[in-house]
């Protein structure tokens, strides 16, 4: 099938560049208003999509995959997380998988260490203080947050983003732990200066700060329960720029709402958009609407890989960023 003649749906607005782009190469179906799909829309898309081009808020399972045509060959996502697709089940109807791996990278460590800088010397309350009024002039005692530089971070998974975190955390004066599923090699270990803890519970009692860099996977659901929380020092924050329902958000919020632990940044949630209520509105927690690829660099290039995977698939190869079995 030439690139032309691909029936391309794709289910949000994307960068004008890139969809563009897609007009040039492809037959494609924009959402020009930018209104998520609905459950039924999705499902339509399916039936009529050589290739369906999701992101991360479409939740394509079992069920609506059943009701795909039998032409849908390629879900393009745009995003390089993919739990959100029931990659097992596109894989036994003879559908692939791809996603946009690598090029968020410095973007989502850049906003870790924004974050860890902006929970730990209060800077949402001061600017909540300025935007009401309030401040009544310089204070020796008024918000006074943590020096960061010699203290412990603890990265859970090293992988790309874990490692560009790392990097960006020796410049502060950080001293890096991790925790990974296999430990690095010696030499990239070494250049990152990092100590590595096979047990992820000895590691949390002795952090100051927990950055969080794993997918959501059936091993990592709730992989900070509420017992390894309680593990932590009441004056450890934790950051978390990878997937909500590595923590278990309840657990969480009575923790931060005692004073157990100290603060949070969270740039995603256990619930997709339905955040916590108990969470707003706390002076300890720093909350982002998933801003961590919001560049216009990173869209861009998430964009460029959809259509270099598309493009590839439809010159009858295997898109060079195909979910395979071994990544799930």
């Amino acid at each position: 099938m030439s690139a032309q003649t691909l029936k391309v749906i794709v289910t949000r607005q994307l960068p004008e560049p890139v969809e563009t782009r897609m007009k040039e190469l492809f037959d494609v179906e924009l959402n020009t208003s930018d209104t998520p799909m609905t459950r039924a829309e999705i499902a339509d898309a399916l039936q009529r999509a050589d290739v369906l081009v999701p992101t991360l808020g479409d939740k394509i399972d079992q069920a609506l995959l059943a009701q795909a045509g039998d032409q849908l060959r390629l879900i393009a996502n745009y995003g390089a997380g993919f739990d959100h697709i029931d990659v097992q089940t596109a894989l036994q109807r003879g559908i692939m998988v791809s996603n946009t791996p690598g090029v968020l990278t410095d973007d989502t460590a850049d906003m870790t260490m924004t974050m860890i800088l902006a929970v730990t010397r209060r800077l949402r309350e001061g600017n909540l203080m300025m935007q009401k009024g309030e401040w009544q002039g310089w204070s020796p005692t008024a918000l006074m947050g943590r020096r960061i530089g010699g203290k412990r971070l603890g990265i859970l998974g090293m992988g790309r983003i874990g490692q560009a975190v790392a990097r960006r955390a020796r410049a502060f004066g950080l001293q890096v732990h991790y925790h990974n599923r296999r430990r690095l090699h010696a030499d990239t270990e070494s250049a990152l200066e990092a100590t590595y803890w096979e047990s992820f519970d000895q590691m949390l009692a002795r952090v100051d700060i927990l950055s969080i860099h794993v997918p959501h996977t059936p091993s990592t659901f709730h992989l900070l329960n509420a017992r390894r929380l309680k593990l932590m020092k009441p004056d450890a924050v934790i950051i978390n720029t990878a997937r909500g329902e590595v923590i278990d958000e309840n657990a969480l919020t009575r923790m931060l709402r005692g004073g157990e632990i100290a603060g949070a940044g969270l740039d995603v949630y256990e619930n997709g958009n339905d955040i916590n209520p108990r969470l707003r509105g706390l002076d300890n927690v720093l909350l982002l609407p998933h801003m961590g690829s919001a560049t216009v660099e990173g869209r861009l290039d998430m964009g460029e890989k959809v259509i270099i995977n598309i493009k590839t698939f439809a010159d009858g190869h295997r898109p060079p960023d195909q979910v395979v079995p071994a990544m799930l």
